[in-house]
């Protein structure tokens, strides 16, 4: 791996000026001012070190900020650690991140969602919850959801265990050896105000604070895959989430799927948090059954009723009330600062572009999963917030709908398009060419899901686009019915 200047130079002119300092007190601002005539010198040192694979020490330094997460913090848990990184280092790192991407194989697990071309939170909710739809139209079923939460997933990264799977993935042996390099020998050091903690040398796991280290845990875990066809493992970097597809009560495959995770996780060093692992039973049948509770090594694993999911509120009964009323309240609480925006005598430019970032942000976000299946309450109460928008603002809004749908058919056609992703196979054309095939469902729910709407919304355009995937599966149609006659 070779780094040439121009990529060095445009990772320099990226750097967010704001961002803090990292152990070598080198501002950001420093950096991307002086982007051309630091480019030469840090190629250098960049290519030096990936050829050597060695990383140098002061590139490690990790500072450690306690910022409290309560008003009145009493323990340590009530601190969540930030760690400040040299800027330099994160430009480093995104170099080589943007390399590892570009080498790995495309046998990597399909449901790990993360830095994956074409992958979004949107994605894998919809793939959760289409499996878990699909499989409640059928009879006798019912579905449990766990959703997994590691201790200090990050820290406990083994450099050594993991640098043998990168190698089983076929990245360069000289990178193995410089990601070893570069995770452990790491020094750090805890500031609190003025006050600096003596330092200690790391040489376990990945501080959050590197831009490598969610990629890196991607890696590690891309062999934790389900050995039962009735079981499904969602992965958004370190989150997971295993569904359970239940027939004829028999739970069988589920519980030996969790403890072969639960193993899992200890052969790779992941600690599961049981208090802080979730799990949801979604059971539609008319007869009330009682689900046994769920334990993991001893514990029993809390039933709740609705919980967030990458940034969504799943619940029991697959309603998105409970989302919506989230998103209103929070959205609502932002009309305020755009209320003081006006009185201020802000442009309407400037109170539209705040809009977009802090309201509309808010309302889209991932809407292509729950939108499409909201009653029309929701999206009156939704609606509402717009309105009163276009009220302070005084200029005219794109409504829900609009966004809705502009957001399905891209989402639609990035998947339609992409023959790796694991919804592709429900984009499939009819012998004409012209439209896909239509997907049946028994119920309302599964029949307002997005898969199901997105299908519908690439079969009402006037022409649908030419998606290279599709044409080739028509190709292999077209030739197995010749072949027939």
């Amino acid at each position: 791996m070779t780094l040439s200047p121009d990529s060095v130079r445009r990772s320099l002119s990226r750097i967010n000026a704001r961002k803090a300092p990292g152990p070598d007190n080198i501002p950001g601002r420093v950096l991307r001012d002086c982007a051309v005539e630091l480019t030469d010198v840090f190629t250098d040192i960049f290519n030096i070190s990936l050829i050597q694979a060695v990383v140098p020490t002061c590139f490690k330094a990790t500072t450690i900020i306690p910022v409290p997460k309560k008003s009145s913090p009493s323990c340590f848990n009530d601190y969540c650690p930030v760690a400040l990184t040299p800027i330099l280092m994160k430009c480093f790192e995104r170099l080589v991140m943007q390399h590892i991407k570009t080498v790995l194989p495309p046998s990597l697990d399909p449901f790990q969602f993360a830095y994956r071309p074409n992958r979004s939170t949107d994605d894998a909710i919809s793939t959760a919850l289409h499996s878990a739809l699909t499989h409640l139209d059928k009879k006798d079923s019912y579905v449990r959801m766990l959703f997994i939460d590691f201790s200090s997933a990050f820290n406990t990264i083994i450099p050594q265990q993991l640098t043998q799977k990168l190698v089983q993935l076929g990245l360069n042996t000289s990178l193995c050896n410089w990601l070893l390099d570069f995770l452990t020998g790491r020094p750090q050091a805890v500031r609190v105000g003025s006050n600096t903690s003596s330092t200690i040398i790391l040489n376990t796991g990945a501080p959050q604070g590197c831009v490598l280290s969610p990629l890196l845990f991607t890696l590690l875990t891309h062999d934790c895959t389900p050995s039962y066809s009735s079981n499904l493992f969602i992965k958004f970097a370190d989150d997971t989430t295993v569904v359970g597809l239940i027939s004829n009560r028999d739970e069988t495959d589920y519980r030996s799927e969790v403890r072969r995770l639960a193993t899992w996780c200890v052969d790779n060093n992941l600690s599961l948090n049981v208090e802080k692992t979730k799990e949801i039973v979604v059971d539609f049948r008319r007869m009330h059954t009682q689900h046994a509770p769920l334990t993991i090594d001893g514990a029993s694993v809390e039933r709740v009723s609705s919980t967030k999911f990458l940034g969504v509120h799943i619940t029991e009964d697959l309603s998105w009330t409970y989302n919506t009323t989230a998103l209103a309240k929070k959205s609502q609480q932002r009309l305020f600062f755009l209320r003081k925006l006006r009185r201020a005598g802000a442009p309407a430019p400037i109170m539209y572009t705040f809009y977009r970032g802090t309201i509309e942000s808010i309302l889209s976000s991932c809407i292509t999963v729950w939108f499409g299946a909201c009653n029309a309450s929701c999206h009156r109460t939704l609606q509402r917030i717009v309105r009163a928008a276009e009220r302070i603002i005084g200029v005219s809004l794109p409504s829900l709908q609009d966004i809705y749908s502009t957001c399905l058919t891209k989402k639609a056609l990035c998947i339609a398009a992409d023959p790796t992703h694991p919804m592709q196979s429900f984009f499939k054309l009819l012998p004409s060419g012209r439209r896909l095939r239509s997907l049946q469902a028994r119920t309302s729910r599964l029949k307002d899901s997005f898969i199901h709407q997105a299908v519908r919304k690439l079969n009402s355009l006037p022409i649908l686009p030419p998606l290279p995937s599709l044409l080739h599966g028509l190709t292999e149609l077209c030739h197995t019915h010749t072949h027939t006659l």
